[in-house]
């Protein structure tokens, strides 16, 4: 099986950066494609990116392209979302979900994953 661990939330004001990071453990996480999702208080949990299980396919939200950043380094079983320009409305719990995929595939919905990381809170302030 594979556990996931994400860390690097916190506390910024708006333009600021942020860089999750999410650990995995387990043999089968370099054929995992890997993906995070974010959920806001009284919102259903979003779509944020998802990069494939060798780094070379990813894709991302509307609302966080060209400011958020997914790569992944499968020599330290890690996934690392770098966030910049945040902005007050990306505020949330941020999750980490992975699951077994063909080489250039992405997920984008949260039934595609199988295992998922218990969340960093996220918070921007104005």
């Amino acid at each position: 099986q594979v556990l996931l661990v994400e860390s690097g939330g916190g506390l910024v004001q708006a333009g600021g950066s942020l860089r999750l990071s999410c650990a995995a453990s387990g043999r089968s996480f370099s054929t995992y494609a890997m993906g995070w999702f974010r959920q806001a208080p009284g919102k259903e949990r979003e779509f944020v990116a998802a990069i494939s299980w060798r780094g070379d396919s990813t894709y991302y939200a509307d609302s966080v392209k060209g400011r958020f950043t997914l790569s992944r380094d499968n020599a330290k079983n890690t996934v690392y979302l770098q966030m910049n320009s945040l902005k007050p409305e990306d505020t949330a719990v941020y999750y980490c979900a992975g699951g077994p995929a063909h080489r250039l595939v992405v997920f984008t919905k949260p039934t595609q994953y199988e295992r998922w990381g218990q969340g960093t809170q996220v918070t921007v302030s104005s």
